[in-house]
C-alpha cells in the first residue's frame, strides 16, 4: 500500500460526514451503489478472452506510455490485463454515466475498448466519440464495441491533438469527457483547456489515474483550481470535476465508500 494511497484514506470522508445534498447524492449512487448489471458479466467475459489472447501489436504511444509495458511489441493478453480499466473503475464510470445522463460524450484513450463499452452501455443513445492513438487498437476497440451491441460509438484514430478539436467540433459542446490515454501533466493541461471551453455547468469531466506520477498529482491539482471548476471530487483513481454554476462556494472532497470506514458509522459513540 503507498503512502500516496495511505495519505488519500486518511483524509478521505464517507457519507456519513458528507452534507451537501448533490455530494451525498453522488456518494449513494455512483461510489456506493453495487447492484450488477448484465453489461458488466459479457465484460467480464471479454476480458477473460482478452487475457488469454497471445497475439503480439505494435503499439504506437502518443503519450506517458505505461509503467509496466515500455516496449512497443505487445501481447493482447498484457495490454488486457496492465492498460485496460480495471472492472471497479470500469464499474464506476458506467454508474457514473448512469447518474450524469450524458448526451454528448467523449474519451480519449480508447485502447481495447472496454472503458468505452461500460460507459456506452449506460447511455446507449448518447453521442460519443471515443480517440485512440494507435490504429491496431482503434480497429480492436471498434470491433469489441459492435461485438458488445454497441455500434452507435464512433471510434477515431490519431494522435489526441490532432483529433481532439474536431471531435469536438462535430459535437458542438460536452456534457461527458473521459481522460484516459496521456498522463504527461503538461500534455493533460492542454487536453482539460482545449476541452473548456465546450462544458457547461452541468458537464463533468473525469481524470484517470490522478496520482499517477507527481507532475500528474501537480496538474490535478491546477484542474481543481481551475476558475470554471466548482466541485472536484478525488476518488483516488479518477478525479471528477464538476462546473455547477449554482454552487456558489467551491469545494474539493476525498472520497470513500462507507465500508472502508465502518466506524464512521457512529456506531462507537
Amino acid at each position: 500500500m503507498s503512502l500516496q494511497y495511505l495519505q488519500f484514506f486518511y483524509a478521505a470522508l464517507t457519507k456519513y460526514d458528507v452534507h451537501a445534498p448533490f455530494v451525498y447524492q453522488l456518494l449513494e449512487e455512483v461510489v456506493e451503489d453495487d447492484r450488477q448489471y448484465y453489461i458488466f458479466d459479457e465484460l467480464a467475459l471479454l476480458r477473460q478472452k482478452l487475457q488469454r489472447d497471445r497475439q503480439t501489436v505494435t503499439v504506437t504511444d502518443y503519450g506517458a506510455g505505461s509503467m509496466i509495458q515500455s516496449a512497443p511489441l505487445r501481447s493482447v493478453k498484457d495490454i488486457a490485463r496492465y492498460s485496460a480499466v480495471p472492472p471497479s473503475i470500469g464499474e464506476l464510470l458506467f454508474r457514473l454515466v448512469l447518474f450524469c445522463r450524458p448526451g454528448k460524450m467523449l474519451e480519449l484513450g480508447s485502447s481495447l475498448g472496454i472503458s468505452a463499452i461500460y460507459q456506452a452501455a449506460a447511455a446507449r443513445k448518447a453521442d460519443f466519440i471515443t480517440i485512440e492513438g494507435d490504429p491496431t487498437l482503434a480497429k480492436m476497440a471498434a470491433a469489441h464495441l459492435n461485438q458488445l451491441g454497441l455500434p452507435q460509438v464512433d471510434v477515431w484514430q490519431g494522435p489526441f491533438a490532432e483529433r481532439l478539436p474536431e471531435a469536438l467540433q462535430r459535437l458542438s459542446s460536452l456534457d461527458y469527457l473521459y481522460l484516459d490515454g496521456d498522463h504527461r501533466a503538461g500534455a493533460s493541461m492542454q487536453y482539460f483547456e482545449t476541452c473548456l471551453p465546450y462544458a457547461h455547468a452541468d458537464s463533468v469531466f473525469v481524470i484517470a489515474d490522478i496520482y499517477w506520477s507527481r507532475e500528474m498529482q501537480q496538474a490535478w491539482q491546477r484542474m481543481c483550481a481551475h476558475e470554471a471548476v466548482r466541485l472536484s471530487v478525488d476518488l483516488f483513481d479518477v478525479g471528477l470535476l464538476f462546473f455547477r454554476k449554482e454552487q456558489h462556494q467551491r469545494a474539493h472532497y476525498k472520497l470513500l465508500p462507507a465500508k472502508y470506514k465502518p466506524w464512521r458509522m457512529g456506531f462507537w459513540g
